[in-house]
């Protein structure tokens, strides 16, 4: 599969937000936008840094309380979204433990000691 235009970004993004409303996983998000995980999280995280880039001032340079507080919510939304990244690993990882856990097992279970 070709790349994406920045368009095509945008767009997927906006379908994106619509399913992280709706409460759907990363992965099932993914799966809907036709990407991969990985490809999704680097297009967020690519938008989060571009939004961030107007408000934020590096340097500790001084901003009005309501930027401030856009700023909060802004790391608060982000990190809610890195505890949900997490947790999707956490349950792959679960899942992969639990295939192979399975594979061992029947694989021992053929063989008498």
């Amino acid at each position: 599969m070709g790349r994406h235009t920045e368009a095509e970004i945008a767009a997927k993004l906006e379908k994106a937000d619509e399913l992280t409303g709706q409460g759907k996983l990363n992965r099932d998000i993914a799966k809907a936008l036709g990407v991969s995980v990985m490809t999704y999280h680097r297009w967020r995280k690519t938008r989060e840094t571009s939004q961030l880039a107007g408000p934020f001032q590096p340097g500790g340079a001084k901003t009005d309380g309501s930027e401030q507080t856009g700023r909060v919510r802004e790391l608060q939304h982000e990190n809610s979204q890195l505890r949900r990244l997490v947790t999707d690993l956490l349950l792959e990882k679960i899942n992969l433990e639990e295939v192979m856990h399975g594979h061992s097992a029947e694989v021992h279970g053929s063989i008498r000691w």
